[in-house]
């Protein structure tokens, strides 16, 4: 599996954020179709968290198309979001951004509706930092 730009970005961000990480990547298999989500990952402090258990996709959008790179990462939101339904229904699946792209690009209308009909969740991540920004649920 090529894992994205921005996976360590990400990875130490939950972790910074008190989050485990269970797998990685969290393979789902649905019959003959398998899927690799990029992560898994549970609540150090259940209490803290709501025993939450989350799966994070991570798309770092540095193609030369951020419309073509969109259209990818929402295809595969909503691929892996069924495959969750299925095999893994207590899971909730997050689409990992960078916050410059949720900011240029994520905030037109078009874009938020379009997130809305796939009921995209999203972490917004700053990736010098490493840490996580903002949870849209």
């Amino acid at each position: 599996m090529a894992r994205d730009f921005y996976h360590k970005n990400v990875r130490e961000a939950l972790e910074k954020d008190g989050w485990l990480i269970t797998h990685d990547p969290y393979p789902v298999k649905i019959d003959d179709v398998g899927y690799e989500i990029d992560f898994a990952a549970e609540p150090l402090i259940a209490a803290e968290k709501d025993e939450q258990k989350i799966a994070i996709e991570v798309k770092s959008f540095v193609g030369p198309s951020t419309i073509n790179e969109f259209h990818k990462a929402v295809g595969q939101f909503n691929d892996y979001a069924v495959a969750l339904e299925i095999a893994d229904p207590n899971r909730v699946l997050f689409l990992a951004i960078p916050d410059e792209v949720w900011e240029r690009f994520f905030l037109k209308p078009i874009i938020q509706k379009s997130l809305e009909r796939i009921r995209a969740k999203i972490l917004v991540f700053e990736p010098t930092q490493n840490i996580i920004i903002q949870w849209i649920k």
